[in-house]
């Protein structure tokens, strides 16, 4: 038969789309043509596949081949076609057999020997051909990756000639078990943090709640040690979540297994463009946000960043996801991260300090300040001042009061267990709506808050996050109902007392 046609998969945002690989070999001048939208690299796959069929001691038939990527309106990119197009074209020439293709599904870029090649992307391909009931062949390498995708047959191979011996009967490909690495919580521990108890607190908070937090305070004094040990004192990833980070991980330089079920630390620098940060390019790709879901996003020098950059985390804060548009197409990418950020006072950093040495004119305090909005700063949870640690603390030999990071996470645990029980998210994202009825306040309380935030001038934006905070610091002291002692330390969050962080 002068006809075959092989499945595969296409990659699109999180989704991955199935593609019908067809081709045909009819009389006429030796040629291969592809048609079906083919971007540079899938033309490119012509030269690939001959040189691997002929490596592979097949023949590459000496006709005229025309290949069909359906649906032809759908742009395809990558190297992911080349083992579906060598095996259509060994199929349509009558080398391998026709009967199991309709069985399986094929993605892997061919190495001129024949040899197969990771693609990215694996695991939205595993999970699709879930849904689709068929089994899937790809490189050795995804292996592990779309193996987590379960009850999926998942069948890897290194070379061409592996594939083409199953699909013949002559061998079998076994089926690939997922063995992901032994979960380590170890990394930086926050007892290597000397004093900064203040700060240390509103971390575990945050940490509880998944609120986001803004620390301001000098050169030195710890933020960004604070930030990078953020991550060990969050609670263990679901099954649910830690597909849905791998997931994403896939899509951008490949998931490798040593991630599965750690959560994500991402710390771009301020140069990044808005494309890198939310996502982007001509075929939509996920930035450092997404690639951030379910982890920690940390921004250093804040008002470094470019402000536009700053602008386009404003929706992803509130809704946990991010859509990128272009002209033809449009990909949503998950983007509930937790955003710690970090800045000094003013552009010499030392705004304030006992020694004297700011030298920064009032104008050009306010205008650093500035490069933050503040309906940016509004969204963010919690500010804190993280001051230098004295000198007489630094040097030290004996610590007191010091918590490893495994102690506060049980507290942490505890708490967000009991925020999901009662609304099913942690309180960070609680909706406006869900607000009234978790965070309500007795009549006393209720009053206390309406003269605090007449006082400070708080945003109604502001209420609703004091709430948030105060209901995750009720939860932390094991309260049912929010004290004013839990509303007067959510307020402190929300403005620094020498005014540094104002609210909008």
């Amino acid at each position: 038969m002068s006809l075959a046609v092989v499945h595969s998969r296409a990659q699109f945002g999180l989704d991955a789309p199935e593609v019908t690989v067809e081709v045909h070999i009819t009389g006429g001048l030796p040629a291969l043509s592809i048609v079906g939208l083919p971007d540079t690299e899938v033309k490119e796959s012509k030269e690939r596949v001959r040189s691997a069929i002929l490596n592979a001691r097949f023949e590459f038939p000496p006709r005229r081949v025309t290949v069909n990527l359906a649906p032809a309106d759908f742009p395809k990119e990558g190297g992911r076609f080349d083992l579906p197009i060598a095996l259509g074209i060994l199929a349509a020439s009558g080398q391998i057999s026709l009967e199991k293709l309709k069985d399986h599904e094929f993605v892997g870029e061919l190495a001129l020997t024949g040899g197969l090649r990771p693609v990215r992307g694996a695991l939205p391909v595993a999970l699709a051909a879930r849904r689709s009931g068929r089994a899937l062949i790809l490189p050795a390498s995804n292996a592990n990756e779309a193996a987590l995708a379960c009850d999926v047959a998942v069948l890897p191979s290194n070379h061409l000639l592996e594939v083409t011996a199953h699909l013949n009967g002559s061998a079998t490909l076994m089926r690939h078990i997922a063995k992901p690495d032994t979960f380590n919580m170890n990394g930086p521990d926050l007892s290597d943090v000397r004093g900064q108890y203040h700060a240390k607190r509103a971390l575990e908070i945050a940490a509880a709640g998944g609120h986001s937090l803004l620390m301001v305070g000098p050169p030195g004094s710890g933020k960004t040690m604070l930030a990078s040990r953020l991550p060990g004192i969050l609670p263990s990833m679901t099954d649910n979540e830690a597909l849905e980070s791998a997931t994403v991980q896939s899509l951008a330089k490949g998931f490798s297994m040593e991630s599965w079920r750690r959560r994500s630390f991402r710390s771009p620098h301020h140069t990044a463009s808005s494309v890198a940060l939310v996502g982007g390019s001509s075929n939509p790709r996920p930035g450092e946000i997404s690639l951030a879901h379910n982890g920690v996003l940390f921004l250093d020098e804040l008002p470094e960043f470019d402000r536009h950059v700053l602008e386009s985390l404003r929706e992803p804060l509130e809704s946990g996801m991010i859509t990128v548009s272009r002209a033809a197409r449009q990909a949503e990418f998950p983007a509930r991260f937790q955003l710690i950020a970090a800045m000094n006072p003013c552009p010499c950093g030392y705004f304030g300090d006992s020694s004297g040495r700011c030298q920064c004119s009032p104008d050009r305090v306010r205008a650093y300040r500035a490069r933050v909005s503040g309906p940016l700063l509004d969204r963010i949870d919690m500010h804190i001042e993280v001051p230098a640690v004295p000198r007489e603390v630094l040097l030290s030999r004996t610590v007191s009061g010091v918590e490893a990071s495994s102690t506060i996470r049980l507290r942490v645990e505890k708490a967000r267990d009991v925020a999901l029980t009662r609304s099913g998210c942690p309180n960070g994202n609680l909706g406006n709506g869900e607000i009234e009825k978790v965070c309500e306040l007795e009549e006393a309380e209720h009053q206390w808050l309406d003269r605090t935030l007449t006082r400070f001038n708080l945003s109604a934006r502001a209420y609703h996050r004091v709430l948030k905070v105060a209901r995750t610091i009720a939860d932390l002291a094991g309260q049912k109902k929010i004290k004013e002692p839990h509303l007067s330390e959510a307020v402190q969050y929300r403005r620094l007392d020498n005014g540094v962080v104002g609210t909008a």
